[in-house]
């Protein structure tokens, strides 16, 4: 039997409304169960620059958010190395929500820097590392990671690197364990305090074990290596204010947001 416009036009909305009730409410349920997973994942890559694989490996995800409020404290700071604490609505700032991609976008003087610091358990003065989170562009798309600072604010700890989109074999090496561990024990500054960073080589098979300022590179991505590179330089250049500020012993005044 052939319908008329009217009753197509209204099964069609009511179709539509019945398919966004849908639609909003799967949203509403998993929105929670997507930003605990997507913590939960953040923190493991800020530990993952400080531990080794395989003690991460084998803790729970339980086990991960509590070992991290035992053992990590937290800051955020602009690019003339001061604390900021509030936004321009007076509301906290906290170091774990600052989405780090958000503020690439905007220029460095504009950016919000987080700091996450590995102490002992229960005594936050007992500083064991610092860890910077790092941005930037590889092959494809974003490529960003975790840079962890022994207390010398100049010694490589150690690294997590991830990925958007780099090539599967190539760039996307970047994630490995065996690629990431180069760069411990790395310095990022010279002996004259002048900011070097670790610099990826093109090629791969040398050993720079004598180098304080190079590292193995990737073979056939270049590229992302390259991007690697700049993310380092330009990441650690944003926070060495507060690198020579806390060197120098000088406490980080508290900045206000316009």
């Amino acid at each position: 039997m052939q319908q008329s416009n009217a009753y197509i036009i209204t099964f069609s909305v009511i179709l539509t409304v019945v398919l966004g009730l849908l639609l909003s409410g799967t949203s509403q349920v998993l929105g929670p169960i997507q930003k605990k997973a997507e913590d939960l994942d953040n923190k493991k890559q800020i530990l993952g620059a400080v531990m080794a694989p395989e003690e991460l490996k084998v803790m729970s995800p339980e086990e991960i958010l509590e070992y991290y409020e035992a053992r990590i404290a937290s800051k955020v700071v602009d690019i003339e190395g001061n604390e900021v604490e509030k936004d321009s609505d007076g509301n906290a700032i906290v170091a774990e929500t600052v989405n780090v991609g958000k503020n690439y976008k905007k220029s460095p003087e504009d950016r919000l820097y987080p700091i996450f610091i590995y102490h002992e358990e229960g005594n936050e003065d007992a500083v064991d590392s610092y860890i910077l989170p790092v941005y930037g562009a590889g092959l494809w798309d974003e490529i960003w990671g975790y840079l962890a600072l022994q207390t010398d604010l100049n010694t490589v700890e150690g690294v997590t690197f991830s990925h958007k989109g780099e090539t599967p074999g190539l760039g996307a090496r970047i994630t490995e364990n065996s690629v990431q561990a180069r760069y411990q024990g790395k310095k990022i500054f010279d002996e004259g305090g002048d900011l070097q960073a670790v610099i990826m080589q093109k090629g791969e098979g040398k050993d720079y074990s004598g180098e304080e300022h190079k590292v193995d590179g990737l073979s056939g991505a270049t590229i992302t290596a390259n991007g690697v590179n700049a993310m380092l330089r330009n990441y650690i250049g944003h926070y060495q204010s507060y690198i020579e500020k806390k060197k120098s012993g000088n406490s980080t005044d508290v900045a206000e947001l316009n």
